[in-house]
């Protein structure tokens, strides 16, 4: 196996936290992809050694979800929502004009390695619709001018935080926060925006409380 030993150290480490081994493979399977850029053949191989089951069981929820990828991925996963809300806001033109921008199509990469793209099903964020995530993270009320901008600022190196959250580090990199190895970033964000609280705003306001459950 050419995985290198702290790698493996830590899927060992990750499948310890679990009172089933078997519980630690979906951050395992991040930090896989954190390393190898990708789910590869033998990052299946190892961690079902890890954890004592098959690499086709591995395998099933490698192709399952489609957080995992099988292919490389750029330095930053750009995802278009273009379900429902967001493709009647806008969605689904800024989707278009960043496949012409970028000259890739759905899960393509840039010639330069920079950037993925790809249509995402609903990012629960219906609030600031339309939204594109940037490796996981949210950029609110995109435009397709904007949304250009985004990638373009990416693909030169310039610094670009999201709009709700933090400065925007490389995929490998947030997928070593999915397996669950912190960046030192949580301060920075997340945060809920004025849209997502405006009922709560509002139930303050007119006195409204949620009704006690059954005792």
């Amino acid at each position: 196996m050419s995985l290198d030993p702290q790698t493996l150290a830590e899927l060992h480490e990750i499948a310890d936290r679990y009172p089933e081994k078997r519980s630690g493979l979906l951050p395992m399977l991040h930090l896989i992809q954190s390393v190898e850029g990708r789910v590869t053949p033998e990052g299946i191989e190892v961690c079902a050694q890890v954890l004592g089951i098959s690499a086709a069981e591995v395998n099933g929820v490698a192709t399952f979800y489609t957080m995992y990828k099988r292919r490389p991925v750029g330095d930053y996963h750009v995802g278009v929502c273009t379900n429902t809300l967001c493709a009647v806001m806008g969605g689904d033109l800024i989707f278009e004009r960043l496949k012409e921008h970028l000259d890739v199509g759905n899960d393509e990469t840039t010639e330069d390695g920079k950037i993925t793209l790809e249509h995402v099903e609903c990012n629960a964020a219906c609030d600031y619709a339309p939204v594109m995530m940037v490796n996981w993270e949210f950029m609110d009320n995109q435009t397709p001018e904007s949304a250009v901008q985004v990638v373009d600022d990416l693909r030169a190196g310039r610094e670009v935080h999201s709009t709700r959250g933090p400065r925007l580090c490389t995929w490998r990199e947030a997928e070593r926060v999915l397996a669950g190895f912190p960046d030192d970033r949580a301060d920075e964000g997340p945060a809920a925006g004025p849209a997502s609280l405006a009922g709560l705003k509002i139930a303050r306001e007119k006195g409204w409380t949620a009704p006690e459950g059954e005792k």
